[in-house]
């Protein structure tokens, strides 16, 4: 037997002769006691080879070690730095969210379906039934709804915000910024200056409203019908449908799923005629839900209770975020891919009411679309400011300054802690320069 020193890896040689042919088996093991934080790999390899003129059978047994991940922790490292959000232009239709390619194999297999007289498979919420799992998250983002526009509406008073008179700009400090890129009317004779106002909550909350539905899958809003139904907040309409109650604003439960052929419903159900009591009924509980007049409802807070309604605030905007998110992945909402028309239902309205590009073309028809998040529930970027009680931002240092969502710039001035997530659009590891020593930086 022949055996090598002794170290962190051993090995044992056994000569051992079976009939004519003599074989050297070798054995290595390891000492699991250095490391026991690694992980142990093995391996059986059988090897022939010549040693002194005989045929040698060698057995060799390795052993490897690689230290140990653990899988209860995974971390996902966020970039230092990322691009402002794009601005997409207005004479050309917004991209669409799901590849086209993936929307015409779909719509090839329907048709295909639909030939062959097979019904189309459905389910929850396709089908007009409740996904009983998204209702207790359907509350979550009601409450976080009105938590956020009280929160919004009381810092308001503390925090200054500007708003432009001719453009959707908005900016969060003491002062209007002074970067050249209004680009509303009028704006070559302020040489693309901003006309600053004083903002409101509509400002920074912008309201997207939808057409509430008793029944989505019943009749369609057509233009001449379009003042018999209520305009109500996108994000309340999207609760409803998936199972939040509000007496106020009924909706259609169904126990029987829709049926349906290629693009055909045939099965239904009876048409419920669609029952409206807030026309008689108390509008108090409604207000809740609106942003209208919130600065008027809700008195400043004390300066002691500022930080707190930040946080707040910020959660219930990440809760928001998140909830519609989740709502969204399974009940459908589609948005026009030229103006900012929303509608939560399975098909798009027929008002036409869509003054954008070519419109004329689509006799005022919205080019309905999936719709993304951004687009239920925008989050309005505003320059970030470092300093709010500083000097204004100027044009020449553009390329050094970074964005956030408004509400999100209002909570960081408040003393509310920053969401990671916001932070690579902030660019908070940058160091604005003195505009003299600008020209000065590779």
């Amino acid at each position: 037997m022949l055996q090598q020193w002794p170290s962190t890896s051993s090995t044992l040689w056994t000569l051992s002769q079976g009939g004519s042919c003599p074989s050297l088996m070798e054995h290595k093991w390891l000492n699991l006691s250095v490391l026991r934080s690694y992980t142990l790999g093995l391996k059986l390899e059988n090897v022939q080879h010549k040693i002194f003129g005989r045929r040698i059978k060698r057995t060799c047994l390795c052993a490897s070690q690689r230290p140990r991940q653990d899988s209860s922790v995974k971390k996902k490292a966020l970039p230092q730095n990322v691009d402002l959000p794009p601005v997409l232009p207005k004479k050309k239709k917004k991209p669409y969210p799901v590849p086209l390619k993936k929307i015409l194999r779909e719509s090839r297999m329907n048709k295909k379906l639909a030939q062959m007289g097979i019904e189309k498979p459905l389910e929850p919420p396709k089908n007009g039934l409740l996904v009983p799992g998204l209702i207790p998250v359907a509350y979550d983002v009601l409450n976080a709804w009105k938590v956020l526009i009280k929160g919004v509406s009381q810092l308001l008073h503390v925090i200054p915000v500007y708003a432009c008179s001719k453009c959707p700009e908005v900016h969060v400090a003491e002062t209007g910024h002074k970067i050249q890129d209004c680009l509303g009317s009028a704006n070559s004779k302020r040489r693309s200056f901003h006309s600053w106002v004083r903002g409101s909550l509509n400002d920074v909350l912008l309201p997207v409203e939808s057409y509430h539905l008793y029944d989505p899958f019943g009749r369609r809003v057509m233009h001449e019908t379009r003042f018999d139904y209520d305009r109500i907040p996108a994000v309340v309409e999207l609760c409803i449908q998936a199972g939040v109650e509000i007496p106020e604003y009924p909706s259609r439960r169904r126990t029987k799923p829709i049926r349906m052929i290629g693009k055909k419903v045939f099965d239904r159900g009876e048409y419920v005629e669609e029952p409206r009591p807030w026309r008689s009924a108390d509008l108090s509980a409604l207000v809740a839900f609106d942003t209208h007049g919130a600065c008027e409802r809700f008195p400043p807070p004390l300066s002691s209770e500022v930080p707190r309604i930040a946080q707040e605030t910020i959660d219930a905007y990440q809760t928001v975020r998140s909830g519609v998110k989740r709502l969204m992945k399974k009940y459908t909402v589609k948005a026009c891919g030229y103006c900012s028309e929303v509608h939560v239902g399975p098909w798009g309205h027929n008002a036409k009411l869509c003054g954008e590009f070519k419109h004329q073309w689509r006799d005022g028809k919205h080019g309905w679309q999936d719709a993304i998040l951004d687009e239920v529930f925008p989050p309005n970027y505003v320059w970030h400011v470092q300093d709010p009680k500083g000097p204004p931002l100027t044009s020449a240092l553009k390329s050094y300054y970074g964005k956030a969502p408004a509400i999100v710039e209002i909570c960081m001035q408040a003393g509310a802690q920053i969401p990671v997530i916001y932070k690579p659009m902030m660019r908070l590891d940058i160091i604005i320069p003195e505009s003299d020593e600008a020209r000065f930086v590779a």
